[in-house]
């Protein structure tokens, strides 16, 4: 296994900000929690609206619309590469943790929202793949085998390896979500990545799935 990291970094645009210079070739996902973003990258051109997202691995530039935009990125890097800022942004690490990776692998990149009901619970489960979520809605209490219990507020983001089993509760009182980035084997592309400990509470559905990102990748 090789060390990779695997990083969330919140971009705020300043309203109608002109595009700065162009982020280096990355495995990249960028998720517009609220606004509007343009982003030019290969010789083309995508705009997005709230609630949607764009994977690329070439140089991009991006930017806002009149509204501004809040955004979520996330970023396949080797261990030693330094973190991007993206001019005519206000851009803050949320979290860089280490994914194990086999470089003779193939993977793929995944980014998804996964929307909680009130009091809904994802039993003890693990995942094929490991990966970041970022809580944008309600509060979750997070149990990680080996780790203390957490409490998820908006905003903070968390990482699972896909090795250890998690057991997540969400809000009594609203309904909870959180996009998540993932580095999976390609094979289970269009799969789902659970796994349940206990293989009956598979039949249990308490969460809902937007996949907007499910592409394969190579590894930098």
């Amino acid at each position: 296994m090789t060390a990779f990291r695997l990083r969330l970094t919140r971009d705020g645009f300043q309203a109608a900000a002109r595009p700065g210079a162009p982020l280096p070739p990355i495995n990249r996902v960028l998720y517009v929690q609220e606004g509007r973003l343009s982003i030019e990258a290969g010789g083309g051109q995508v705009s997005l609206g709230t609630n949607a997202a764009w994977y690329g691995a070439s140089a991009c530039s991006a930017a806002a619309g009149a509204e501004g935009a809040t955004v979520l990125r996330f970023e396949l890097v080797r261990s030693t590469a330094p973190v991007a800022i993206l001019a005519g942004a206000s851009s803050t690490l949320l979290l860089e943790h280490e994914i194990r990776l086999d470089p003779a692998a193939r993977y793929l990149m995944r980014c998804d929202r996964v929307e909680c009901d009130p009091g809904g619970e994802a039993l003890p489960h693990r995942h094929k793949g490991g990966g970041i979520r970022c809580l944008i809605g309600g509060t979750l209490q997070v149990r990680v085998e080996g780790e203390p219990e957490r409490t998820i507020k908006p905003g903070e983001a968390w990482f699972e390896s896909g090795r250890e089993p998690v057991y997540a509760k969400a809000s009594a009182s609203e309904a909870s979500s959180f996009i998540r980035c993932s580095i999976l084997p390609r094979e289970i592309r269009g799969q789902s990545s659970i796994v349940y400990v206990e293989p009956t509470h598979a039949a249990s559905k308490p969460r809902r799935y937007t996949v907007f990102v499910d592409e394969p990748i190579e590894l930098p």
